[in-house]
Parts: C-alpha cells; sequence; structure tokens
C-alpha cells in the first residue's frame, strides 16, 4: 500500500477516517492524500457568494488537517487537494490514477460544510470504486493499533479476495487474523464448501507467517447482526468484507447487508471490491 486518499467533508466522520488512515500510513509509510471536493460553480450571484464563502472555510479547515497529520506522522508525504465536481466520481478517479491505493471514508454526518452528499457518497464510493475502501463511522472510538481482524468466510470463490488485504494489514500492525466460516445453510455440502475456503484461508496465513485462528459459526437470520455481535465480542478492531455485486450468484452479501454493515458495524470496515467483477463487466 504506498497511497491513502481520504475523503473529507469536514463532518465528524471523515475527520475520524483521516486519524485512522493516517495510524495505517505510519505503518506502511504510506502517501496521504486529503481530497476535498468543491460544488460546481453556480451561475446565480447569490448561491456563488456563498460557495465562495464555503470555499474559504474550506480551504482553512483542510490547512489545519493537512498540518495535523504531518505532525502526527513526520515521516508520510502528507497532499491535500482540492476538486471541483461530484464528490464520489472525482474521488474514485483521483485514487484510481494512484498506484497501491486505498480510499478512507467517514460512512455518515451532517455537521460538515456540504451536508447534502455525505451519506450517498460514501455509498457511491463503495459501489464504484476498483480499489478497497476503509469506512469509518462517525462515533467509532476504538484504538487505531489493529490487533484483531475479522474476515467472514462464505461459500462465494470471490470471498478468498479478502485475504491479500487481511494479511497485509495483519502484517503492518502484527495482527491476529480471525477467519469466520459463515454457515448460513444447514445443507452439508454449503458446509463443506466454506470449510474447503477456510482451508485456502488458513493456508494463506501460514504461508505469509501471520498469526490466526479458524472458527465457524451458524446464522440463521439477521446475518448482518450476527456478525457485528460477533466481532464486538471478540474485541475486533477492523472487519474485511467483500463488496457484492447484485447479478451474483451467492447472496449473502446482498448490497442491503453491505449497506447495512456500513451503517452499523461499531469498528471500520475494509470494503473490498470483486475484481473479477471489474474485469468482466466494465
Amino acid at each position: 500500500m504506498k497511497n491513502i486518499v481520504v475523503g473529507i467533508d469536514f463532518s465528524p466522520s471523515s475527520e475520524n477516517a483521516l486519524r485512522h488512515a493516517v495510524a495505517v500510513a505510519i505503518k506502511a509509510k504510506a502517501t496521504i492524500h486529503l481530497v476535498y471536493v468543491k460544488l460546481q460553480k453556480s451561475s446565480s450571484a447569490v448561491e456563488k457568494a456563498a460557495q465562495e464563502d464555503l470555499l474559504k472555510k474550506a480551504v482553512k479547515r483542510l490547512a489545519e488537517l493537512t498540518e495535523d497529520a504531518k505532525r502526527e506522522a513526520p515521516m508520510c508525504n502528507v497532499q491535500s487537494i482540492i476538486l471541483e465536481g461530484k464528490p464520489a466520481f472525482e474521488i474514485c478517479k483521483y485514487a484510481h490514477n494512484l498506484e497501491q491505493a486505498m480510499i478512507a471514508v467517514g460512512t455518515h454526518g451532517t455537521s460538515g460544510f456540504d451536508e447534502k452528499n455525505v451519506g450517498s457518497n460514501t455509498i457511491k464510493i463503495v459501489s464504484e470504486t476498483k480499489i478497497p475502501v476503509l469506512s469509518v463511522r462517525e462515533h467509532i472510538n476504538i484504538g487505531r493499533d489493529l490487533t484483531q481482524i475479522l474476515v467472514p468466510i462464505d461459500e462465494s470463490f470471490e470471498t478468498l479476495q479478502k485475504m491479500k488485504h487481511a494479511v497485509t494489514f495483519a502484517k503492518l500492525f502484527t495482527a491476529k487474523i480471525l477467519l469466520l466460516g459463515t454457515n448460513t445453510s444447514t445443507h452439508p455440502e454449503s458446509k463443506h464448501v466454506i470449510n474447503v475456503q477456510l482451508g485456502h484461508a488458513k493456508a494463506m496465513c501460514e504461508k505469509a507467517n501471520v498469526r490466526y485462528d479458524v472458527l465457524s459459526i451458524s446464522i440463521k437470520d439477521n446475518i448482518c447482526q450476527s456478525l457485528v455481535e460477533y466481532a464486538k465480542n471478540a474485541d475486533v478492531n477492523l472487519m474485511i468484507i467483500m463488496r457484492e455485486e447484485e447479478e451474483e450468484f451467492f447472496d449473502f452479501w446482498l448490497g442491503t447487508s453491505t449497506r447495512r454493515l456500513i451503517s452499523i458495524a461499531p469498528m471500520p470496515l475494509l470494503i473490498v471490491p470483486n475484481i473479477n467483477h471489474f474485469s468482466v463487466n466494465k
């Protein structure tokens, strides 16, 4: 990981995302990019004046956050960038032009300078990006030095794509990976497939020489709530999930499930896009 792009809208959630991004950047010696996207200029004189005033405030606050990040991560390159347009599109476009990048965003908040797009922008970024997204809620006050990383493993082929990123974070923080088989069916074949996937994930951990545990749970109804409860009980401070694609055969990670986890998870989420989906459909 060489670059971390932090979408800044000055809401408490985006500033919390920045703090977690800085913690990762320190370990990875990555460049931090603080990106603020201003709205396109209005033709109305009144709105134009309001936008100019908003931009002045944004420039000042962005400079403050940049200096704070530089003080906390003196060995990292910290840059601030102001773009113009639609926030989700511009942030993704910027990040996609960087090598080995990750995006960090706050998941919700209504006290920033641009209150209209705070919630929807996070969902759009997660939906459209080709790179992992670290999603952090406003009120998450959890240790930024990762110790326990939860990786749910289901029966889909794509589920193992999470492991590359899990191993990277585990190495950076000398953390333990919790491989959690998520049995949502009582069918023996389903359980067998998940056990095979757990075996592959275990082998990846051993090859990378990172600590791990292998566990399984049976989930009868609310998948998201079950995962969150397990994560809280295990003192997890990062959960890594695949971003589901609606047309995929396996329906464990439906679109609503990803949104639900982003909304309720009391720890940061790393959301990994399906690289096979992009290679075929984009």
